[in-house]
C-alpha cells in the first residue's frame, strides 16, 4: 500500500521561504510521478507543480502562475519529494497535498484526477 506523509507547513509571513516535504513508501518511488496540488478554503484543488518519473525522463512543470517562485525537486534515495516555497504571498495560503501516480500521461500531468495516491494534506499560511 502506497502512503505519503507531507510536513513542513506551518504559519509564515509573506515574503518567507517555505519547505514542504513528502516521503512516499510502499511503492516503487522511481516509477511514480509525482505532484503538488494546493486547495484553499471554498476553492477547488488546483495544480502546483509536478515531477515526471525518472523513467519519463524526470522533467518538472509548473502552473505558470507560481514557476518563478515554487521549485519543485524529489530525492530517489530518500523517496522524499519537495516543494520549496520562495516569496510567500497571502494568496498562496492553503492545504498542500502531495500526489503520486504511476503511468500518468503527459497531457494528464496537471490533472488531479490522473494521480492514484494522496496524502493527507499540510496547511501553510501566509499572513502577517
Amino acid at each position: 500500500q502506497v502512503q505519503l506523509v507531507e510536513s513542513g507547513g506551518g504559519l509564515v509571513q509573506p515574503g518567507d521561504s517555505l519547505r514542504l516535504s513528502c516521503a512516499v513508501s510502499g511503492g516503487t518511488f522511481s516509477q511514480y510521478t509525482t505532484g503538488w496540488f494546493r486547495q484553499a478554503p471554498g476553492k477547488e484543488r488546483e495544480f502546483v507543480a509536478t515531477i515526471r518519473s525518472r523513467s519519463s525522463g524526470g522533467r518538472t512543470y509548473y502552473a505558470d502562475s507560481l514557476k518563478d517562485r515554487f521549485t519543485i525537486s524529489r530525492e530517489n534515495a530518500k523517496n522524499t519529494v519537495y516543494l520549496q516555497m520562495n516569496s510567500v504571498k497571502p494568496e498562496d495560503t492553503a492545504v498542500y497535498y502531495c500526489a503520486a501516480g504511476a503511468g500518468i500521461i503527459l497531457s494528464s500531468t496537471r490533472d488531479p484526477a490522473a494521480y492514484q495516491h494522496w496524502g493527507q494534506g499540510t496547511q501553510v499560511t501566509v499572513s502577517s
